[in-house]
């Protein structure tokens, strides 16, 4: 299994707005800059973060995205499912009947716990968690002295 484009990059922007520390909104264009995302993608990917309940769209002059829950609430799995659709390591797993064999294939339970595994995994790692980790891996740079004479 591989995590899309689009999750690595929903990441990324829910970790802009955990980080960022703004009191109101991002634009889509400072979210852009920051994470080195096209303006066109992060439009894209904020339409299921939307709908997962994950960010809020404010309109107008003033608006942009913001969180619409504390990062301690948001799990990787929340992410992952709200862009690429349920987690399914298998085509079996995905689709109830899609295999003949199904309900009666060792394979399958295998790849069941696996997958519970790496669903258990995405759920313990919340956003505050990896915001954390973004914090102590690039802190603010050092302000400039102020010196007056």
């Amino acid at each position: 299994m591989k995590i899309t484009a689009k999750s690595r990059y929903a990441l990324r922007v829910l970790l802009d707005l955990a980080v960022s520390g703004a009191k109101g909104p991002r634009t889509i264009r400072e979210i852009a800059s920051s994470q080195g995302i096209s303006e066109k993608f992060i439009s894209r990917i904020a339409v299921p973060l939307r709908r997962a309940g994950l960010v809020t769209t404010e309109r107008g002059v003033k608006g942009g995205l913001r969180l619409a829950r504390f990062p301690s609430k948001i799990t990787l799995l929340d992410i992952v499912e709200s862009t690429d659709g349920p987690l399914a390591l298998v085509r079996c797993l995905a689709r109830p009947g899609a295999c003949g064999r199904q309900g009666r294939c060792a394979a399958e339970k295998a790849w069941a716990g696996v997958n519970e595994a790496l669903a258990a995994a995405l759920r313990r790692t919340t956003l505050a968690s990896v915001a954390a980790d973004q914090r102590r891996l690039s802190p603010p740079p050092p302000s400039e002295p102020d010196y007056c004479i």
